[in-house]
């Protein structure tokens, strides 16, 4: 799963983290990432959805503001291990990054990267070659997951992911109650990874993206396992 919370502000504009704990619980699934977790003002915000999410986690934090932080948060059932921050910043932009591991599943090592890409397109495009090299240098199996930002369906980081990353997603999660845009978004390496994705059009009130559901397929792994992050499309 992958989910841009909005930092835990519905459409109602109320700060109510426990919808976006209840969608999570709901799913059950393997991987979440969750982007825009606003843990500036409440500062337990991280370790609550890390407790929520699963028994593994990492965070990559971009923005400090006393005691909290804000950033994204990566989670699975199984361990996650060679955890690194790669620093995606654009200068004058919003801090950026992307969140790299390795998950311990039961069939064998998954390669995760976890990003929130910026809101110019210029800043996305420098962005989307920093991505896009990185994920040429990373083994398989691999998915890219996160809010890319791209406006488009076949954007300009849509088409730097697509020469190393076979298989995406195409869904529209933006905005939660009309989507139309495929901010949020899963890359896939093999192409048999990505089995299928979909929507939860039921969470639309907890936040202003939809969150995104991706089936994966491991070699030897069945059922298919669910994996689902912040913010498919």
């Amino acid at each position: 799963m992958t989910w841009n919370i909005h930092g835990g502000v519905g459409l109602d504009d109320r700060f109510d983290l426990e919808r976006i704990i209840a969608t999570v619980r709901h799913h059950d699934s393997e991987i979440v990432a969750l982007q825009e977790v606003e843990g500036r003002a409440r500062p337990g915000v991280f370790a609550t959805l890390c407790e929520a999410c699963g028994r593994h986690a990492a965070t990559a934090v971009t923005m400090w503001e006393g005691t909290g932080g804000y950033g994204h948060l990566l989670a699975s059932r199984w361990p996650i291990h060679d955890t690194r921050i790669h620093d995606l910043s654009v200068p004058g932009r919003e801090p950026r990054c992307v969140l790299a591991a390795r998950i311990a599943t039961p069939v064998g090592p998954l390669h995760v990267l976890s990003t929130h890409l910026g809101l110019a397109a210029a800043e996305r495009r420098c962005q989307g070659d920093m991505l896009a090299r990185l994920a040429a240098a990373t083994p398989d199996p691999l998915l890219l997951l996160g809010d890319l930002n791209d406006w488009i369906g076949r954007g300009p980081v849509w088409r730097r992911l697509r020469r190393v990353l076979p298989a995406w997603t195409r869904a529209r999660t933006f905005p939660a109650a009309f989507p139309i845009l495929p901010l949020d978004r899963i890359f896939a390496r093999p192409a048999g990874l990505l089995a299928g994705w979909q929507v939860d059009r039921g969470a639309a009130g907890a936040s202003d993206h939809l969150p995104l559901l991706g089936e994966i397929r491991l070699q030897t792994c069945w059922p298919p396992l669910m994996c689902s992050s912040a913010p498919l499309t």
